[in-house]
């Protein structure tokens, strides 16, 4: 299952069910499991470890070192999940010591042509990123997000769950679960009533979660105190509870508001 034209190091761990087509380059160090495929000029170098039912388009660099001035040759690594696709050109980095030395790329995401994973992110699964979309360093994305085509996120940037990222938007602060983002350094614009339709949610629990958002982004009080009101703390609506959640954790960037703030 290796082309005769791929250079493979002595120092790997590839299962045998692995295609590794022309012209790859696989460095030292380097684990691949079961069912992955390297169509052709893919690199993967460093302290990688792919899983299962990988797919890599042609000229991904999987791996290099990361692009930061700081990095210092340190050990680092990047782990990659399973069932995930990787289309032409997109470069994943590895961690750093200033960042907890890990890459983490979950199970099921789409990565398309020229997207960028920067050192020490955080990528859940079913996530997307579109052509060009680009993670500074230290960026979390939860399951289920969409990046459109050429956004950019902002280093220590967190993306909740099944946000929606709109194409050419810049974005430079924590965007809350099921939120809707465009622009460039912008508020929200609203929830992401696609995505929230598509988990199978009905019309009633939706607009009772706009109202519930909208109390808690009222701009009369702080979000910590509109938190605390009853109506809120009182719901059993499991996306509010996870908005809640995101709200209450650290955020080194601060957090995107709505437009109505």
């Amino acid at each position: 299952m290796i082309h005769p034209s791929a250079v493979v190091s002595k120092n790997t761990d590839i299962h045998e069910s692995t295609n590794i087509g022309p012209f790859c380059v696989i460095g030292d160090g380097v684990k691949i499991g079961k069912g992955n495929n390297l169509i052709s000029h893919v690199s993967v170098t460093g302290n990688t470890s792919i899983k299962d039912n990988n797919s890599f388009y042609p000229f991904c660099s999987i791996g290099s070192e990361p692009q930061d001035l700081k990095y210092n040759k340190e050990k680092s690594f990047l782990k990659i999940g399973s069932n995930n696709k990787f289309r032409e050109n997109v470069t994943v980095n590895p961690g750093t010591s200033g960042g907890g030395l890990n890459t983490i790329i979950g199970n099921n995401c789409l990565f398309m042509v020229g997207s960028h994973v920067a050192h020490d992110c955080i990528i859940e699964s079913n996530v997307i990123l579109a052509n060009n979309a680009t993670l500074a360093g230290h960026v979390e994305i939860d399951n289920n997000a969409i990046l459109g085509g050429n956004s950019a996120i902002h280093q220590f940037v967190r993306i909740g769950k099944y946000a929606m990222i709109g194409g050419m938007s810049g974005v430079e602060k924590d965007i809350i679960p099921y939120g809707l983002y465009t622009g460039i350094r912008e508020n929200l614009k609203s929830l992401n009533l696609i995505g929230l339709k598509r988990k199978g949610l009905t019309s009633n629990v939706i607009n009772e979660i706009k109202n519930l958002i909208n109390i808690i982004f009222n701009k009369n009080d702080t979000i910590e105190n509109n938190i605390k009101k009853n109506v809120v703390e009182s719901s059993e609506i499991l996306e509010i509870k996870e908005v809640i959640e995101f709200l209450n954790s650290n955020s080194k960037r601060g957090i995107t508001t709505f437009e109505n703030d």
